[in-house]
């Protein structure tokens, strides 16, 4: 698959290479590395959907060239060097294992922008950006923990990264705030993108008592494992990953945590075309819309659904931060005070369960 991706990308930069756009310059190009396919549903399904947001913004300003399904190591490496030896003036690479080899072929094309998405290594010429998923993940523990059932919440994790344990911490903590019952019984899986792994996850969690189950890997698996269990009698209820899955709504999918790169990636894009292209680290959430949730179904109570829209509201205003004292850390340390706020060093660095989830974060 990824040999005939390539070559298919080849294909196309050698019919596109020679064209112009309408002012008579070469069009800029933009090139898009993904871990998993554009039909995901999820993670690069929205990635893929911002590169055509970038298309359909610039016309024949620009042109966009992607390579799916690529693995984070070696692979990629080889990717984004054929990426800039074909042409390319600016690179997104769209996953944290790709941070390695983004700042390797950095180095040896200093021309060359890079973007990488969720990482932390910058250079002269590759920024880093990435959306406080954890402000989404509050949303989706307070309407959890008030339409369980059961009491158990099952999560699918993905990499132990400190993104992924923010996540799982943001959604405990507020699941708990309104159920201090709720348990979390989470999966690991060590992959991004694994469909069968996801819904295999998702039946073992159902087996074990959950009526909701969070995820934070990238197909639709989870979804339609839990609407096969519904069709069997079965209450259990999903929030859409990374991008809307409304194919699932209103059952079981009730929510949904929305990435929106296409501001970025429009505005990084035309930094590169002005010359005023740098550097930076950009994390934004809720306030900037690059952290969105979708639409809240009428499987959740009226009530729920309206005191989940004021934490929304009260996040995306800035009145309110998800990790906010008092905390402890699982050992039942102290970790914030009464009223403290976690800064950003804290949290982008987190590798702590909060107290109250059982089982080891994964070494």
């Amino acid at each position: 698959m990824l040999r005939r991706t390539l070559l298919a990308s080849a294909a196309a930069t050698a019919m596109l290479g020679g064209m112009a756009s309408a002012d008579g310059h070469e069009p800029l190009k933009v090139g898009f590395v993904y871990v998993g396919s554009i039909g995901d549903g999820g993670w690069t399904y929205e990635h893929n959907e911002s590169r055509l947001a970038v298309e359909e913004h610039f016309g024949d300003a620009v042109e966009t060239v992607f390579v799916e399904n690529v693995p984070e190591g070696p692979d990629a490496e080889r990717v984004m060097q054929q990426m800039a030896l074909e042409g390319a003036d600016l690179i997104f690479t769209t996953s944290f294992g790709y941070m390695d080899p983004t700042i390797n072929v950095a180095a040896q094309f200093p021309d060359v922008m890079f973007e990488h998405a969720t990482g932390y290594k910058q250079a002269d010429n590759v920024s880093v950006y990435s959306a406080r998923f954890y402000e989404g993940r509050a949303v989706q523990g307070h309407i959890a923990g008030q339409i369980t059932e059961s009491n158990v919440i099952g999560y699918i994790a993905s990499v132990p990264i400190p993104e992924v344990i923010r996540g799982i911490n943001s959604a405990y903590l507020h699941a708990q705030a309104v159920n201090p019952d709720v348990e979390f019984k989470i999966i690991w899986l060590y992959t991004w993108f694994d469909p069968a792994k996801e819904a295999d996850a998702a039946n073992t969690l159902i087996e074990q008592g959950a009526d909701v189950i969070l995820q934070h890997t990238d197909s639709t698996a989870p979804q339609a494992a839990a609407a096969a269990a519904n069709e069997a009698g079965a209450t259990v209820y999903t929030f859409g990953q990374a991008s809307d899955m409304i194919e699932f709504a209103p059952m079981p999918r009730v929510s949904s945590i929305i990435d929106n790169w296409a501001p970025y990636y429009i505005e990084r894009t035309q930094a590169v075309m002005d010359g005023t292209w740098e550097s930076v680290n950009t994390w934004d959430g809720m306030d900037t819309g690059m952290v969105g949730i979708g639409e809240i179904t009428d499987a959740v109570p009226a009530e729920v659904k309206a005191s989940a829209e004021a934490l929304m509201a009260s996040i995306t205003a800035g009145d309110y931060q998800p990790f906010t004292g008092p905390i402890n850390k699982q050992d039942g340390s102290a970790w914030l005070a009464e009223g403290e706020t976690a800064d950003l060093g804290e949290l982008a660095g987190m590798g702590f369960y909060v107290e109250g989830i059982t089982g080891d974060v994964p070494q």
